[in-house]
């Protein structure tokens, strides 16, 4: 009777010991980062930035968000035409959506009901319904659109093309592009500021980012950017994010191998920040103490302290990184 009480009472202890561990995993940030070429996703401590997991996707993923309860990180898998869906407790893919061919970039509705993606070679935007998997509806847009971003209140779906060089605004009531606005060459990311009351269009080709009245859409201001001893044909804007309070922007300037602090009231530039090579998709941490550089050449990740502006650490990846999610 001794022997079988010790013999519940060690499995009671190891079975803590796991619930432990497990707690203490879920309550560290986590960072997923979408390697193009491995067909992985590289799973960060974000505390430590030790590499927690590396889990296998399908073919080429890029475009990577949390979901917005942080259940689930979405991956866009785009030569294989589908979503990859983790389980950011168990970290595992637990299912697939298909998205139609060539998925780039995604995003959800602020319930999380819907995912929008962006389907390259068809020039389409794929509505689907996250529960199910089913197609809502796809929207014919410019020719190779990538980047997207949904108004805080759901209404209203912009996302850009980089062969039309355009911004377009779709209204979701009833899935209609109601406005197309001309930016500059090969725009990439489109970011509302957190008041919505603009829109930021990076332009990679061209090298400027604009910056767009969401309700007149017109442009209404041009960023433009310098760097001594860089030739402006290497500064590609890309990744765009903002403070909470909206006065500072930070832009990813791809082969500058820099990332800009703007002040996002005066559209001035006060400071470029040195990364690794081709900086592409950024993040904050949870509590915006941290900006999260996804380095697509030198295939890892900076670690920039947004009070002090300095890069503070980098940490190595998968092959050719592409994107990146923060899960708190």
């Amino acid at each position: 009777m001794q022997s079988a009480l010790r013999g519940r009472g060690a499995a009671l202890l190891v079975a803590l010991a796991c619930l432990g561990v497990f707690a203490a995993r879920a309550r560290a940030t986590e960072l997923f980062v979408s390697n193009e070429i491995d067909d992985t996703v590289t799973v960060l401590n974000g505390d430590t930035y030790k590499v927690i997991a590396t889990i296998p996707t399908d073919q080429r993923p890029r475009g990577i968000v949390a979901t917005p309860d942080h259940q689930y990180v979405l991956v866009c898998d785009g030569d294989s035409g589908n979503i990859d869906v983790i389980d950011t407790r168990t970290l595992k893919v637990v299912r697939r959506i298909k998205t139609g061919p060539d998925p780039e970039t995604l995003a959800m509705s602020p319930s999380g009901d819907k995912i929008y993606v962006s389907n390259e070679n068809n020039a389409l935007v794929t509505v689907i319904n996250f529960a199910t998997g089913k197609w809502i509806r796809q929207i014919p847009v410019g020719i190779e659109p990538e980047g997207l971003a949904v108004s805080h209140h759901g209404h209203t779906v912009v996302v850009v093309s980089e062969t039309t060089s355009m911004a377009h605004f779709i209204d979701t009531s009833d899935w209609k592009v109601v406005a197309n606005v001309l930016v500059d060459t090969r725009p990439r990311i489109a970011q509302f500021t957190p008041d919505q009351r603009l829109l930021w269009v990076s332009s990679e080709v061209g090298g400027t980012v604009s910056v767009i009245n969401p309700r007149t859409h017109r442009i209404v201001h041009i960023i433009n950017f310098h760097i001594p001893g860089v030739d402006r044909e290497y500064i590609g804007p890309v990744g765009v994010r903002f403070t909470p309070d909206g006065r500072t922007a930070f832009v990813a300037l791809g082969r500058a191998n820099r990332v800009a602090v703007i002040n996002a009231k005066t559209y001035k530039v006060e400071k470029y920040i040195l990364v690794g090579q081709r900086p592409w998709q950024i993040s904050f941490s949870p509590h915006r103490r941290r900006l999260f550089v996804v380095n697509g050449l030198t295939n890892d990740v900076t670690i920039i302290d947004v009070s002090s502006r300095q890069a503070v650490k980098s940490v190595p990846v998968g092959r050719l990184p592409w994107g990146i999610a923060v899960v708190p």
